[in-house]
């Protein structure tokens, strides 16, 4: 492994969320089992995911943390099955140096921390591991982070706390085109921030690091649409297009087939 990414900016790539938890805010519960996760990876893939992206622990607001062994049993042996059946490259989305060592054992290609490394051990078991890292802006912790968040300026606050930690992965040896930047929509910020930031990743974009966009479900579409997060499908669908067009390198999404769709039309007529 080089560290670097598999695939080169300028495409939107699609990655689509596995979530093996019982209380991630919008599928909880629904991919718990190995075999019903193991299907609906197989069905992302089917429907034109570019990687998949697998998670043992809830990051929503006001969640807790697992214990490191039931955050590998959820994951490691969906890794394996994974990348054996579908050939993806295969996301993990944690936050602990352990699981990110196993998993990359386990066949994963990629790590998705919303700590942006900054935990014990975390980013020298990347830089060992030679993968790709998403690196993510989070004001505070998952379970306070929506506790009244406050910025002067949103974009600079977060393009900056993003490129320090940018330089922190290059000085430990990480290459810089294994580097991809997420502002973290929904990540200690109010819905302002959300909407100033989405309409910031242009300017994210110009830092010369891909960019990955998760907006998916996400209470800022339930805001902008006064609609519950099962009934969200079609904002999630209309942001992303919106993400690709502002020069997104990669959308985390549920719904992948109508996402992909949807790029494959926005492409064509464009």
């Amino acid at each position: 492994m080089n560290g670097s990414l598999p695939f080169s900016p300028g495409h939107t790539r699609v990655m689509g969320i596995l979530n093996t938890t019982p209380d991630s805010f919008f599928d909880g519960g629904l991919w718990t089992g190995h075999k019903r996760a193991l299907k609906h990876a197989l069905r992302m893939a089917q429907d034109g995911a570019d990687i998949i992206d697998i998670g043992g622990e809830s990051t929503r607001p006001g969640a807790d943390e697992v214990s490191l062994q039931e955050e590998l049993d959820r994951v490691v042996p969906l890794v394996e099955s994974v990348v054996r059946e579908t050939g993806l490259l295969v996301s993990v989305d944690t936050s602990k140096a352990q699981v990110m060592k196993a998993a990359v054992n386990a066949g994963a290609g990629m790590i998705n921390d919303v700590y942006a490394l900054r935990r014990k051990g975390s980013l020298q078991t990347v830089t060992k591991l030679g993968v790709p890292v998403c690196i993510m802006h989070m004001l505070g912790r998952p379970r306070d982070m929506q506790q009244k968040p406050r910025y002067e300026d949103v974009f600079s606050e977060v393009r900056d706390f993003l490129m320090e930690r940018v330089r922190a992965c290059e000085e430990a040896g990480i290459p810089s085109g294994g580097i991809v930047i997420d502002p973290g929509f929904g990540f200690g910020k109010t819905q302002q921030n959300n909407i100033d930031l989405f309409r910031a990743i242009p300017r994210f974009c110009k830092t010369g690091y891909p960019v990955l966009v998760g907006v998916s479900r996400k209470s800022m579409l339930g805001n902008l649409t006064t609609r519950a997060v099962e009934d969200r499908a079609a904002a999630s669908i209309s942001a992303a297009v919106l993400a690709a067009q502002a020069g997104a390198t990669i959308v985390r999404v549920h719904d992948v087939a109508e996402t992909v769709d949807a790029l494959k039309v926005a492409r064509a007529l464009s």
